[in-house]
């Protein structure tokens, strides 16, 4: 035997070896350009830890941080028709939607659940932006009426998180009568007493703005969220001035007394535990009551 060959080559080839590493160990922040361990920033719920920047989640995993372990169902949404229009700009709809269904695992750009928050009772439906940059269209307003009777049902809050870039054009007029059919859903919860909280996420923009994501009994926002109608720059070309710093953004929409409150992800579980804690108060019984002094 030569213990050259049989024995040091292939220990020299074991050391300088290529070894196979995962390359999403490390994500960066696009704020501040730090790399993040990929587990420091899971356990971070997808918070950057050198600068606080909230980066865009996808709809499952906000169900998952929002509702107690295994404390939630996702229920079945109605099929919509599909491509009522035959619309085709570079590509064809249903190509649009089957691409985006294989990229994202959903069948379109809103999920709906219902479970326990910190044991409260509630259901939430999640925007996906990654879903055609969760455009509003027939699907979309079918699932939150879907929520809205299933929180009626229930006696629980709605609470929806959004992520829209606007209506859906492909679906044309379609997806604008889904408008005023998500105002109707928010009115079937307020008429029942219950209540409708509304988390919004970066960006929420358009007709989702402009609809039932502005009805909400609270509005809460992550730090740095986008929040309009239409974009700045379109704003400024109409008005003709230029717009204050941070114009948009959730801090700016909390000054200006346009939202409620603005929530660190890491906090927001705890926080829409005790809002719906707090807005669920039963009235006493009569002989519950303390008697007149």
């Amino acid at each position: 035997m030569n213990w050259l060959t049989e024995f040091v080559r292939p220990k020299i080839r074991t050391l300088f070896a290529k070894r196979d590493v995962p390359e999403n160990l490390w994500h960066q922040c696009p704020a501040c350009q730090q790399m993040i361990f990929h587990r420091d920033l899971a356990a971070n719920l997808k918070v950057c830890t050198h600068c606080g920047h909230h980066m865009r989640a996808p709809a499952v995993e906000r169900l998952t941080w929002t509702f107690d372990e295994n404390g939630y169902t996702r229920i079945e949404l109605p099929k919509a028709v599909v491509d009522p229009l035959k619309f085709r700009d570079t590509k064809r709809y249903v190509d649009r939607l089957k691409d985006a269904r294989e990229k994202v695992h959903t069948d379109d750009a809103v999920i709906v659940a219902h479970g326990t928050i910190d044991g409260h009772k509630a259901v939430v439906a999640v925007m996906e932006f990654d879903f055609i940059g969760g455009s509003m269209g027939a699907a979309v307003g079918d699932a939150i009426v879907a929520a809205a009777r299933l929180a009626v049902l229930q006696e629980a809050p709605l609470i929806v998180f959004t992520a829209s870039g606007g209506a859906r054009m492909q679906e044309g007029a379609v997806s604008l009568m889904q408008m005023p059919r998500t105002v109707i859903a928010t009115r079937l919860v307020k008429d029942a007493g219950l209540p409708f909280i509304v988390v919004f996420t970066d960006p929420t923009t358009g007709g989702v703005t402009a609809s039932f994501a502005m009805l909400g009994d609270l509005h809460i926002a992550e730090p740095g969220a986008m929040i309009g109608f239409a974009g700045a720059r379109v704003i400024e070309q109409t008005v003709r001035e230029k717009l204050p710093e941070g114009f948009q953004r959730a801090e700016y929409l909390l000054e200006h007394g346009i939202i409620d409150m603005v929530v660190k992800r890491t906090d927001l579980k705890a926080t829409l535990a005790r809002v719906i804690g707090l807005l669920r108060v039963k009235e006493l019984p009569e002989k519950d009551l303390p008697e007149a002094a």
